[in-house]
């Protein structure tokens, strides 16, 4: 059985990386916006596996363990981050989040 060619899952991985540095420079919404870089954080993974396993080397497992890590960390300080800017101000607009410059 032939595996899944390396240019194949690299395009994937740059689609999936755009859409989220899209989602991230076109969406207000503070929520989206974190979605969109858990998107890009999963695109660069994906980029890992299909390296490693292009060289037969387990160095891109590690290395997407390493950025579940990184993209569990960024949603639970993410998240909340964005508690409290929603109780601080009722929304969750990245232009009323200018409000809390200090």
């Amino acid at each position: 059985m032939a595996g899944i060619a390396l240019d194949h899952v690299l395009l994937l991985a740059t689609v999936l990386f755009a859409l989220g540095l899209a989602g991230v420079l076109i969406r207000r919404n503070l929520i989206f916006m974190l979605m969109s870089i858990e998107v890009m954080l999963n695109a660069a993974g994906l980029a890992f596996i299909a390296a490693g396993a292009r060289w037969g080397q387990a160095d891109g497992q590690i290395m997407f363990m390493l950025v579940l890590t990184l993209a569990a960390a960024e949603v639970s300080v993410g998240l909340a981050l964005l508690l409290q800017i929603y109780r601080h101000l009722r929304s969750l607009d990245a232009d009323a989040a200018r409000l809390l410059e200090g």
